[in-house]
C-alpha cells in the first residue's frame, strides 16, 4: 500500500538537496522505527532553525558521520512532527509543503495548523514560471 499525504493522495518527494527523509529517501516515509515522526515536510526559514537549536534540535551544523549537510533557510526536510507543533505554538513554525507531508503527522498536529503554513514551492529553479 503506498504513503497518503495529509490531502488523502500520494505521498510525494520532499528533498534531494539536501537529501531528507528518515529513510533518506527524499521522501517523509515513516514506520514504527522513526521514533521521532519525521513526517512534515518542512521549508526551513531562520527564525524555524533558531527556535530549533534554542530546544536543543541543532539543524544547522553539518554531521558528516551521518550524511547530514547542515540545513540553511530555503531547504526542504523532513521535520518530526513534535518539534513543527512546537515552533507553530511558539510562533516560528516552518513552511509545509502538504503533499509531501506524511499522514501520520495529522497523529501530532491538525490538518488546520498545517494549512496555516501551506506553501506550494518548485523542486528546483528550473520549475519557476518565467
Amino acid at each position: 500500500m503506498a504513503d497518503l499525504n495529509v490531502l488523502g493522495g500520494p505521498l510525494e518527494p520532499c528533498g534531494f538537496d539536501p537529501v531528507t527523509g528518515f529513510f533518506r529517501d527524499g521522501c517523509c516515509t515513516t514506520s514504527p522505527d522513526d521514533l521521532g515522526s519525521h513526517t512534515i515536510c518542512a521549508v526551513v526559514t531562520a527564525q524555524f532553525l533558531e527556535h530549533q537549536h534554542a530546544i536543543g534540535n541543532d539543524l544547522t551544523t553539518p554531521v558528516p558521520q551521518y550524511g547530514f549537510p547542515g540545513l540553511v533557510p530555503g531547504d526542504r526536510w523532513c521535520v518530526t512532527a513534535v518539534n513543527w507543533l512546537r515552533a507553530h505554538r511558539d510562533g516560528a513554525a516552518a513552511f509545509v509543503v502538504l503533499a509531501s507531508t506524511h499522514e501520520r503527522a495529522l497523529e501530532v498536529v491538525p490538518l488546520a495548523a498545517l494549512r496555516q503554513h501551506a506553501v506550494d514551492v518548485p523542486r528546483g529553479p528550473g520549475d519557476f514560471d518565467a
